[in-house]
């Protein structure tokens, strides 16, 4: 499993001109699933994003978790975290989980997080998502299951 994680001023999800998700002071997460996992990486990865210190405190510094400034997470379903593009031109998305079982783990993951008690806002599972985001800082970190 890949999580991007962007810290955001304000972040928003629109398809079809409608907005399916919008947050203030958040993080803004892409989260793509591989092929062989299971939902045994949930609870780690949860339990990162609560804690990651991405947010400044009172001196300026990376200090604060999500928890820590009451943000939100906007969640957005991304196979093509999975692109490779080692041999040619073109991504060769192989290595993605199977679209019916990546959107059963896509809606699970996101129902793990709500329980958290972060407010958590959603894109549409395969639909053509439009992402308006302001990136705070720039801060973008990717997280890597296998990593964790």
């Amino acid at each position: 499993m890949r999580v991007v994680v962007q810290r955001v001023a304000h972040a928003s999800c629109r398809v079809n001109n409608e907005i399916t998700g919008k947050i203030d002071n958040g993080i803004l997460l892409f989260i793509g699933f591989k092929k062989g996992e299971t939902k045994e990486d949930f609870p780690k990865v949860i339990r990162k994003l609560q804690g990651l210190r991405i947010f400044e405190d009172e001196n300026g510094k990376m200090n604060k978790s999500i928890v820590d400034t009451n943000g939100s997470f906007l969640a957005i379903s991304q196979f093509t975290l999975y692109g490779s593009v080692a041999h040619g031109m073109r991504p060769s998305f192989t290595e993605a989980l199977d679209y019916n079982i990546a959107e059963e783990y896509y809606l699970d993951f996101v129902e793990e997080l709500r329980k958290t008690g972060i407010k958590v806002e959603c894109g549409i599972f395969g639909a053509d998502m439009k992402i308006e985001l302001l990136n705070d800082g720039p801060v973008t970190i990717l997280i890597d299951s296998e990593e964790l």
